[in-house]
């Protein structure tokens, strides 16, 4: 079982986002039962909330459920994940910050796994802007999760194709 936790601020838009995207991809490839996933925020600003509304409806007109409630990444979490993907460099940097050891390894931005997204890019926090960060974060976060699932299946999963 490989296990996946995907980190932004608060758990409500991206990190969420990106948890469902994947547990979508992982559906449509019969891979669920493989690969857990789940989703974090380096705050506490959330905590038991749903992902945001607009996050839900953008992700739902494309057939995609968010269902997780926002929580806190805990120290102790770098032992229960094998991948930590943030969402941005400053919640990378606070991770990093927390980690012990090698438990750095594990970290690290959910765009670097897409080979048609610069190294180093973010994705955009769309708190505060309108839908179509919304529709822009869901964008970026079909391409970087099917390139990780790809990598997963390729270092992990071999036995897949």
């Amino acid at each position: 079982m490989i296990r996946l936790c995907f980190v932004c601020l608060g758990n409500i838009c991206r990190s969420p986002t990106a948890e469902g995207v994947m547990l979508h991809l992982l559906r449509q490839e019969g891979l669920q039962s493989q690969v857990q996933v789940e989703s974090a925020g380096t705050a506490a600003y959330h905590c038991g909330e749903r992902a945001d509304s607009r996050s839900r409806a953008a992700a739902r007109q494309r057939g995609v459920e968010l269902p997780s409630r926002a929580c806190q990444f805990q120290a102790s979490d770098f032992d229960r994940f094998d991948y930590v993907l943030c969402m941005d460099s400053s919640n990378l940097q606070n991770l990093a910050a927390q980690a012990k050891g090698n438990q750095r390894q594990k970290l690290h931005l959910l765009l670097d796994f897409d080979p048609n997204s610069p190294k180093g890019r973010n994705v955009p926090d769309p708190y505060y802007g309108g839908q179509h960060g919304f529709e822009e974060v869901l964008d970026l976060c079909f391409s970087a999760c099917h390139h990780l699932l790809q990598f997963i299946k390729q270092h992990h999963l071999v036995n897949q194709d």
